[in-house]
């Protein structure tokens, strides 16, 4: 150490706002503090844990939980799924109906041009045929649904 260029270490009393007074050594003769060992809360045993969050914590009281908006986003989205997934089937449906209905008025019009037995019972099987794969269809449907 040099000479000469440090301050000189003395006895120094800290008192303290709650009364207390102790002797150590410092720099400065006498010191005043607002904390010591006798009124510090975590050595009394009365400290008091406040939990005021996080960075987080204090967004989503500010602005509200996040979790609860991604939730109602999804199910919003899961929603408009479904509906859009239920006109695509009931469009298809609509169209496979339309389908069969043509084909049972074609094989009707054929049984009537044509005078002949096998073609008013190949005409009567194409109808049982479509009406047969129509109630597949429909049962299937209900199935899924």
């Amino acid at each position: 150490m040099k000479k000469a260029i440090h301050p000189d270490y003395v006895e120094c009393t800290v008192r303290c706002s709650c009364g207390n007074t102790f002797v150590t050594h410092s720099t400065k003769p006498s010191l005043h503090i607002e904390l010591c060992n006798e009124c510090h809360p975590f050595y009394t045993g009365q400290q008091k844990f406040v939990d005021t969050g996080g960075r987080v914590q204090r967004f989503s009281d500010k602005f509200g939980s996040a979790a609860a908006s991604v939730a109602e986003r999804e199910a919003a989205r899961k929603a408009a799924k479904l509906a859009a997934a239920e006109a695509a089937e009931a469009s298809a449906k609509a169209a496979r109906e339309q389908r069969a209905a043509k084909k049972a008025e074609k094989a009707a019009k054929f049984a009537e041009k044509t005078s002949k037995p096998t073609a008013a019972v190949a005409a009567e099987e194409a109808v049982a045929e479509v009406a047969a794969e129509a109630v597949v269809e429909t049962t299937t449907d209900e199935v899924v649904e």
